[in-house]
């Protein structure tokens, strides 16, 4: 049986569960779970992680953990009693678990180690804290560890800032909002900005000495030098080197490591240097021989310096390597290391061995301590610690320290007799009281033990040596009596022995005769001479001598008086003991000097302050002894010198002292009468202040009122436990009495100067301090009121002194973080006053930094549950003081403008998020009867509507993102809780007070969009978290935005009639709230629009504006992303909703209103469908083609449904951008095309819009117009490119701008120039199905022909898409899929290559326009592509497969012409045809027969390299004839059975007929042209080919030509033999000459490159060479013969077989045009019919010519905007009988003749009337013959209407008709 569970409540899964068994729940190990239930060894319960699934795990698996439980019962929560830190580790693990494997998908490896680093140091130290075996501090340590990684993690991966306190993590709701703040911005800031360390400490590594030739060792001395006050500033690190410059005790780190601790930030200055000094001991001279002495001196070797600011940008410097320096003379030895500094050069070189100093740096920062925790290691090993000479800047008390310094400065001997000066050597010893020399107690530096005696180093022959050698004597204080130091003076000889005589000495005492030490500065010493052998061990012999010659000042000691010889030495004391001030030692020993008291204190302020703090217990000692001796005569005396001392303390170098007069106050203080004096002193004070003219003195003993009133209450304290409380009134009224005085003295005003105020001032400062001494000793209500009396009586004027402002506040503020604030009872009597200070200040806008920290303090002591009534009334009180006041601060600085500084700029953050905390704080305090109170406090509606108004603008800013920094979400949850429960509240008011009658429009406007903004806000989008941060905002705040939306919705309900105001101002903002994916809120927020239409339809009978606001909104938030599939399908959902109100309206305004309602849902959704296609193309990262196919989509959707133009134009230019990132550049200038379609050429101004300047229409055309050309230059598509061109040619040219026309021409030309001679690729075409519902809406189901990329062949393609879209599954057959496949929930594409059917055949068939020109006709403005799938009907014969092949040919026309706006374009219409065999082998030999003469053509005009392609395919061709090929066709086709069961295919026999001979011909032809070309070693191929072609004749039953050959002339391309083009008669005709030029006003010459005739002569020259030099035979000389006389039968191929060469020839643009005789060209009537074009070409001859894109009909389907109407016409002119046109010379008007002529345009045009004939580029020109062909028409400037009536398909496709122009406002 199943018992809920009492204790086991929570666990952890150790062993992952399989759910084998029935209602099982699978668990994974680790996974923690909520049990609910036993029973029998199986727990009932569920995974935390998915709550909702619950099922039964066996017992067993499970590691159960101590738990508490909240809300026992259905939805009880159990919360684990583990310490804090350890559920937060374990929560973040997991969350950052998730996370991990995502940065390693994202190939983020850097942060994907960093993290894995730190998640296993946390594991470990996770479990240091779970095994629970640490001390309190190494908790804290490993804890501070385990919070300082988890912070770091979490900035890492973005993660949300953790508010702590003691590492735990605290919950918002336990603590006030300004003390979450506080917290929050702590660890921001520490995240933000290391606190700078007030301590640096140098750490110094000596390696080695890099040097050639050292064989000595070395002493090396480091130092700190200060360069700017010539002094060094810290002892020296002193280090011996061995011979081969490694120091000397390597296994001794603290010999060769040095620390110099101590340095202040003041001496981190790049005038610090660390000054080396190195000493060789060894031989006087450095070269000397070895058996020259044995005696070994210390003796300079070099100098290196090094400054401190290289080390400043705290990176370790390891082994740098010092320059070593010496000086030129030894004499300047003692200041090398300065001249170094200054780079004298001139006194210094680089030491002869060259040697380097190599020394490893570091500079540390923090006390002391803290670098022991961190750098462990250095001391663990072993470091010496070098002090700063002195104190150090922060004296601590219970230092111990007696340093003695003495520097070796210089002396002066003389020559003693000798020819040379001397080489004098100082030796230095310690004498004792007995004359006993003092052990270890000379320290060289910190790095060697102390020495009994030191030796200077030597200088060579210098009478007058400087040494400067610094020295540290740590002399104990019982020593120092009676101890002298004595310098021994030798000369050291260079001879063979080496010896040092001694030849003088000197000495200096350390302490006086009355107990002061040696005074620091320099001491002059009396160098006394002796002999060589004196000796000096009975010290009591010289030291009643005199030792220095200030005191030989009073004496009259000649013989010493006369001595020239001095020994100068320095001396510097630093103790803690001992003194060198008289005055000092007088005042502490005042009993042995009575008359000497007054004096003594009157010297107290010339002491030093540090002598007065090393005796500090003494001196105050005495002070209270004089005191109590005569406090008549000497109290003030004393007050005054305690004052002096108390505010001594102040100073920041002897702050640390307060402790140590703490405790003397509370363990050593005995004046128990003092407070009397005290109080008699300070009141006369502070009477005498508003009187005294000098302030000063009074302001000393203002500022040190604090410790005053220490002694005051201690010394009553003590007098009351001495008497058992005796006068107590008397002292309560002393008080009182002096704190009227002070009372009157804050009243006054400062008249004239500040003196006063500044009193003021520092009374204020230190006032707070007396509070917690007060409580000592009087009732906690008594203090609160004499403080409030005290406050309140300052001046409220705030026009007085600022300074005294700031002050007065942060007295305030201290009052407010005080002891005695923190007590209810005395609180409640503080806070009027406080308040009352603050309103004034934040009236004014003054000081508000210290405003906010006044208020967030007072805030943090309110506890937020607190629902004492002390509490209450307190919030009362700050409701009606701040409330409205604090609003108001929030509104003006929120709307100053940010300051620039980063240090303002965080200054700024900081007061504007304390105010808005406080804000927070009061508002989550206020309970309903707050509320009521506050609203019903309000006189009228104007003040209720201000203070509205006013509170829904803060909150409005207060949901600004960049109110709190982005990883605040604790914060920004905490303050939209607050704000959601005040909007609820007074959303009653805005009910009440403001409607019907008083409907306020501002007012619920400002409602309506600060809900949606809170609605909308991104840390409330609880879809973006991870399920455990999703669950715990849900668990805490449940989902804000519904209940937001539930609000929002209620008030809507509420307003009535007025929701008309708000119509379609709110569609705006609500649909975005309904973008939200949150089904709650959807559901609540759809119904709004259905009521919105409802009350539009009633007013306005319509809803455009509804529907206007709907897609212009839907369009910007779809672009944002937002939205999804449901939201579609939810919208949908409206429809139904269109009539459950049948009382709304009447029947027939219902019905028309859901049927308008419907068809706007309808619009809207298939609007969604595209804009969610958009959106989700627009997140991948390269462009392809899903994403330009989907703009083109919705761009259409805008113009042909929307008619929206701003959005239309919007997308083109997304489009234009898709291409140029694609390199699309073809694509790009047809985009563009469509936004200059909807420009004129006028001078109308339009505004700015996206990257146009304001400019005129003409302006944004022009410039238009030379970036599409500029595209079209890029895409190889020039010849559209030159219609721009003369299009913008001629606007210059009627504005006469002549500079630009000039450019504009050679851009032309240019243009042509590239047409001729750079190379074209022909891009591939492919049908591209797409099948089934997963493709996206623009594609699905639909067919599409795609232009290829430049090489790209089916295979490319085809893995192009399915790279594009990975999910597909390519199909391999070519048939239509079935309805399975459309509705199939899979994607499946369909792929394979189509032939594209060029609109304009005459182009591509005419003779002699060079293939570089055709090329662009046979893949440009193509609409209909070809794909063909042969297939045998009925049985098929063996013998001759090709009776039974038929051909299915499907022909696909598309929606727009390729190219286009886009690389592909859907198919509009499929047409399929079968062909028969017959007709199937018509085509085959048509195409044949056109590639034949096409490399015949090329061959003669050397268009060849090679003459193999011609070879290959006379070889193919003659080979398949006689191995069968066409005999195949006469086996099929011409016997007698096929023609009589085929009647109807007589005409076709007969073409094919036909065809076979003309093959014949062409065969024959081609073999004589190959003849001539053909290389030697190829000519036996080519007398086969000759051989095998007369076995073709005869296989076809053709002997000779002479019956045929004049009915059939054969047309080549190019106009092969050329003899009769423009032959030299005709070019001279008078007629001919008007032929030529062709000018117009801007036009080129025809002849520009070469005159006709000159072509004429040299393709006569041709033909001539080949007929001169053929071997063949007479048939091939007939055949030329033939051609010769019938080349100027039209050379092009004919499109209609009704049509004759003649009439396609027919002039274009010439009035006239000149024939030569007609009797050699008129056309024979003979046997066989001319040629014509394939059924093929026939077909195409009525498809449309023109680019639509660049027309601007059909480039889009869209016709709204379109500026020309088109013309319905019919696609096909009537033909023209061959028979009726004259072959002789006549005139035709030229605009029936364009119409007529099925020749399109070269490029896509733009004209709309025929203003004037344009020349053809000269480089499209043919040379002029008889009759000249039709040429393209010129595109003319304006667009004709024969855009879309020329030769256009073979039956008309209906398409839009256009709307009257919009002109663009864009």
């Amino acid at each position: 049986m199943w018992i809920p569970t009492e204790h086991e409540k929570y666990g952890v899964v150790i062993a992952s569960f399989r759910a084998t068994v029935p209602y099982g729940l699978s668990l994974e190990i680790g996974d923690t779970v909520q049990i609910l239930e036993k029973c029998d060894g199986w727990y009932r319960g569920f995974a935390l992680k998915n709550p909702n699934i619950k099922g039964i795990f066996p017992s067993s698996y499970i590691h159960l953990k101590n738990a508490c439980v909240k809300n026992k019962g259905q939805f009880e929560m159990v919360i684990p009693t583990e310490d804090s830190v350890i559920t937060e580790m374990t929560s973040t693990l997991r969350d950052w678990g998730t996370m991990w494997k995502q940065l390693y998908v994202r190939n983020e490896g850097d942060l994907f180690h960093r993290l894995w680093h730190i998640m296993n140091e946390i594991l470990d130290l996770r479990r240091q804290v779970l095994v629970g075996h640490l001390t309190h501090d190494r908790m804290k340590d490993v804890k501070r560890h385990i919070t300082a990684r988890l912070d770091w993690g979490n900035e890492q991966l973005g993660l949300d800032l953790v508010p702590r306190k003691e590492y735990a993590m605290v919950d918002p709701e336990d603590i006030s909002i300004t003390e979450l703040y506080r917290l929050m911005e702590h660890r921001h800031r520490k995240k933000d900005t290391p606190v700078q360390a007030s301590s640096h400490h140098l750490f110094v590594q000596m390696k080695s000495l890099m040097c050639s030739n050292l064989g000595e060792e070395l002493e090396v001395i480091f130092s700190l030098f200060d360069s700017k006050e010539n002094r060094p500033i810290s002892e020296r690190f002193f280090l011996r080197l061995n011979r081969n410059g490694l120091p000397k005790s390597p296994e001794k780190p603290e010999r060769h490591c040095s620390l110099f601790v101590d340095l202040g930030s003041s001496e981190l200055r790049k005038d610090i240097y660390i000054t080396v000094h190195i000493i060789r001991i060894g031989r006087m001279g450095a070269g000397e021989k070895k058996n020259a002495c044995s005696v070994q001196y210390r003796r300079p070797f070099g100098c290196a310096v090094l400054s401190i600011a290289d080390l400043l940008t705290g990176e370790t410097k390891d082994d740098l390597i010092l320059k070593v320096y010496m000086c030129n003379t030894e004499s300047e030895w003692y200041q090398i290391h300065e001249n170094i500094i200054k780079k004298l050069n001139a006194r210094y070189n680089l030491t002869g061995s060259n040697a380097g100093l190599a020394v490893s740096l570091q500079l540390l920062h923090g006390d002391i301590e803290q670098i022991r925790r961190e750098y462990s290691s250095v001391f663990t090993h072993g470091v010496s610690i070098t002090r700063k000479l002195g104190f150090s800047n922060i004296i601590m008390p219970g230092e111990m320290r007696n340093d003695l310094y003495i520097t070796i400065e210089r002396g002066e001997f003389e020559k003693g007799g000798k020819s040379v000066a001397r080489n004098v050597e100082v030796t230095m010893y310690i004498i004792d009281s007995n004359g006993q020399n003092l052990k270890d107690f000379i320290s060289f530096g910190s790095g060697e033990p102390p020495a009994n005696e030191f030796h200077s180093f030597v200088l060579y022959h210098n009478n007058s040596p400087r040494w400067s050698e610094l020295l540290k004597l740590p002399i104990p204080v019982d020593k120092f009596r009676g101890s002298h130091i004595r310098f021994e003076f030798r000369h050291c000889s260079t001879k063979e022995k080496g010896e040092k005589k001694l030849f003088g000495f000197s000495f200096v005492p350390l302490m006086q005769e009355d107990g002061r030490t040696l005074p620091d500065g320099t001491h002059e010493l009396i160098v006394h001479k002796c002999e060589e052998n004196t000796n000096l061990q009975d010290s009591s012999r010289y030291l009643r001598l005199p030792f220095s010659k200030v005191s030989l000042l009073g004496t009259n000691n000649q013989a010493i008086k006369a001595t020239k010889e001095s020994f100068w030495i320095t001396s510097f004391l630093c103790s803690t003991k001992l003194t060198q001030n008289g005055d000092m030692l007088d005042l502490l020993k005042w009993r042995t000097h009575p008359d000497k008291i007054t004096g003594c204190l009157s010297k107290i302020k010339e002491i030093d302050g540090s002598e007065i703090v090393k005796f500090l217990q003494d001196t105050l000692d005495t002070l209270f002894g004089i005191l109590d001796e005569n406090s008549q005569k000497y109290g003030s005396k004393v007050f005054d010198s305690l004052v002096h001392i108390i505010n001594l303390l102040q100073d920041s170098k002897f702050h640390h002292f307060k402790p140590v007069m703490d405790t003397y106050i509370e363990s050593h203080f005995a004046g128990a009468l003092a407070y009397r004096d005290l109080i008699k002193v300070l009141k006369w004070y502070v009477d005498r202040i508003t009187e005294a003219e000098r302030q000063e003195h009074i302001q000393e003993v203002l500022k040190a009122q604090e410790y005053i009133f220490k002694y005051i209450v201690q010394s009553r304290r003590l007098f009351s436990l001495a008497t058992g409380g005796q006068n107590e009134e008397e002292f309560r009224c002393c008080i009182q009495e002096l704190l009227m005085s002070v009372r009157f003295f804050l009243s006054q005003e400062s008249k004239g100067s500040g003196a006063l105020s500044q009193s003021q001032a520092v009374f204020l400062s230190s006032f707070p301090a007396v509070y917690s001494e007060l409580l000592k000793l009087f009732d906690v209500r008594e203090v609160a009121n004499l403080v409030h009396d005290t406050l309140g009586s300052l001046p409220t004027i705030m026009h007085v002194d600022d300074s005294l402002q700031a002050v007065k506040l942060q007295c305030i503020g201290k009052t407010v973080e005080s002891q005695l604030y923190t007590n209810p009872d005395s609180r409640y009597i503080l806070l009027p006053v406080v308040l009352h200070h603050l309103h004034m200040h934040l009236q004014e806008q003054k000081d508000l930094i210290m405003c906010a920290r006044i208020l967030s303090n007072i805030f943090c002591l309110i506890k937020k549950n607190s629902s004492e009534k002390s509490v209450l009334e307190e919030i009362d009180v700050i409701v009606t003081s701040l409330l409205d006041i604090l609003l108001r601060t929030i509104l003006e600085i929120t709307s100053r403008p940010q300051p620039s500084g980063s240090a303002m700029r965080l200054q700024f953050q900081d007061v504007t998020g304390e105010f808005v905390a406080c804000l927070l704080s009061l508002l989550r305090q206020m309970t309903d009867r707050h509320y009521q109170q506050l609203l019903d406090g309000f006189s009228t509606k104007e003040e209720l509507r201000d203070f509205l108004l006013q509170i829904f603008t803060v909150f409005r800013i207060l949901i600004r993102p960049e109110m709190f920094p982005k990883d605040w979400t604790v914060m920004r949850l905490v303050a939209n809780n607050v704000i959601i429960t005040t909007v609820l509240y007074l959303s009653d008011a805005l009910r009440k007070n403001f409607l019907n009658e008083n409907f306020d429009y501002k007012i619920w406007d400002s409602y309506f969009y600060l809900a949606v903004i809170f609605i909308n806000q991104l840390c409330l989008q609880l879809e973006m978290f991870t399920p455990s941060k999703k669950k715990k905002v849900l668990e805490k705040y449940g989902d804000m935005r519904v209940t937001m939306g539930c609000e929002i919705f209620s008030m809507w309900q509420n307003l009535g009639e007025h929701k008309l105001h708000f119509i379609p101002a709110l569609i705006g903002p609500f649909l975005e709230v309904t973008l939200i994916p949150q089904p709650d809120l959807r559901n609540v927020m759809i119904p709004i629009f259905h009521d919105m239409m409802d009350w539009e339809q009633r007013r306005s009978g319509n809803f455009k504006q509804v529907e206007a606001k709907l897609i212009d909104k839907l369009d910007s938030l779809m672009s944002e992303g937002k939205g999804d599939e449901t939201y579609r399908e939810l919208f949908n959902s409206i429809i139904p909703l269109f009539g459950p109100y049948p009382s709304l309206l009447k029947k027939i305004e219902r019905e028309t209103w859901r049927e308008s309602g419907v068809s706007l849902i309808a619009t809207v959704t298939r609007l969604m469908e595209r804009l969610l296609d958009y959106r989700d193309c627009m997140k991948m990262g390269e462009v392809d083609g899903k994403k330009i196919g989907c703009t083109v989509s919705l761009l259409n959707f805008y113009k042909t449904e929307l008619n929206k133009e701003e959005m239309y134009i919007r997308y083109i230019h997304k489009l234009y951008d898709l291409h140029l990132k694609a390199q699309n550049f073809t694509e790009a200038a047809y985009t563009l095309l469509l936004y200059d379609e909807l420009l004129e050429w006028s001078d109308r101004p339009l505004r700015e819009f996206l990257t146009y300047p304001m400019q005129t229409e003409w302006q944004r055309k022009e410039y238009l117009h030379l970036t599409i050309i500029q595209n079209f230059d890029r895409g190889k598509c020039w010849e559209n490119g030159i219609i721009l061109c003369r299009k913008i040619a001629e606007q210059y040219e009627s504005y006469y701008d002549y500079r630009n026309l000039s450019k504009m021409r050679m851009m032309e030309a240019s243009l042509y120039d590239k047409i001729m001679d750079q190379q074209r690729l022909e891009p591939e075409f492919f049908r591209v199905g797409f099948y089934g519902k997963k493709f996206p809406f623009f594609l699905r189901n639909k067919e599409f022909v795609c232009r290829g990329h430049d090489y790209e062949r089916l295979e490319a393609f085809q893995q192009r898409m399915l790279n594009e879209f990975p999910h597909a599954i390519a199909m391999q057959h070519a048939n239509q899929p079935d309805e399975t496949i459309f509705q199939a929930e899979a994607q499946y594409l369909q792929i394979y290559a189509v032939t594209p059917i060029p609109e304009s055949q005459e182009v591509l068939q005419r003779e002699g326009i060079p293939d570089n020109i055709k090329s662009f006709y046979k893949v440009n403005h193509i609409w209909r592509f070809r794909y063909d799938r042969p297939f045998h009907k009925g049985t098929k014969d063996k013998e001759n497969e090709f009776k039974s092949l038929w051909v299915e040919r499907t022909s696909l026309i598309l929606v727009q012409s390729l190219p286009g706006i886009s690389r592909w374009f859907e198919v509009e219409k499929r047409e399929v045809v079968e062909m028969s065999p017959l007709e199937n082998a018509i085509e085959v030999l048509e195409n044949k027969n056109q590639q034949l003469k096409t490399l015949i053509s090329q061959c003669q005009t050397r268009q060849m390299q090679n003459i193999n392609p011609l070879t290959m395919c006379l070889n193919g061709v003659i080979d398949a004839a006689v191995n069968g090929g066409v005999s195949r066709y006469q086996e099929a086709f011409f016997v007698k059975e096929y023609i009589l069961n085929h009647p109807e295919d007589g005409e076709k026999i007969t073409r094919l007929r036909e065809l076979m001979l003309e093959q014949a011909q062409i065969l024959e032809f081609g073999l004589a042209v190959h003849e001539k070309f053909v290389p030697q070693d190829m000519r036996p191929l080519h007398k086969k080919l000759v051989d095998q072609f007369f076995v073709m004749k005869s296989s076809l039953g053709i002997q000779e030509f002479s019956a045929c050959i004049q009915a059939s002339p054969v047309h080549f391309p190019n106009g092969s033999p050329r003899v009769c083009r423009n032959s030299a008669p005709a070019s001279m005709s008078p007629d001919g000459a008007r032929v030529i030029p062709r000018r117009s006003p801007l036009s080129y010459p025809a002849v520009n490159r070469y005159s006709s005739s000159s072509l004429s002569s040299q393709a006569s020259a041709e033909v001539s060479n080949i007929t001169g030099q053929s071997e063949s035979s007479d048939e091939v000389f007939n055949m030329q013969r033939m051609l010769f006389n019938h080349i100027g039968d039209g050379p092009l191929p004919r499109s209609d077989p009704n049509l004759s060469a003649p009439d396609k020839a027919s002039p274009a643009r010439h009035g006239t045009s000149v024939s030569p005789s007609p009797a050699g060209r008129s056309p024979m009537k003979g046997s066989m019919q001319s040629f014509t074009p394939s059924p093929v070409e026939y077909h195409s001859s009525g498809l449309i010519s023109n680019s639509p894109v660049l027309s601007g009909s059909y480039s889009s389907g869209i016709s709204s905007l379109s500026r020309c109407s088109t013309s319905e016409t019919s696609g096909f002119e009537n033909p023209v009988n061959e028979q009726t046109v004259s072959m002789s010379t006549y005139s035709v008007p030229e605009e029936p003749v364009r119409k007529e002529s099925k020749t399109p345009p070269p490029y896509s045009v733009y004209e709309r009337t025929l203003r004037r004939p344009a020349p053809l580029p000269h480089s499209l020109s043919i040379p002029v013959t008889s009759e000249p062909p039709a040429l393209p028409p010129k595109p003319l400037l304006a667009r004709s209407t024969n855009l879309e009536n020329g030769s256009r398909r073979t039956e008309q496709v209906p398409r839009p008709r256009p709307l009257p122009r919009k002109v663009s406002q864009l």
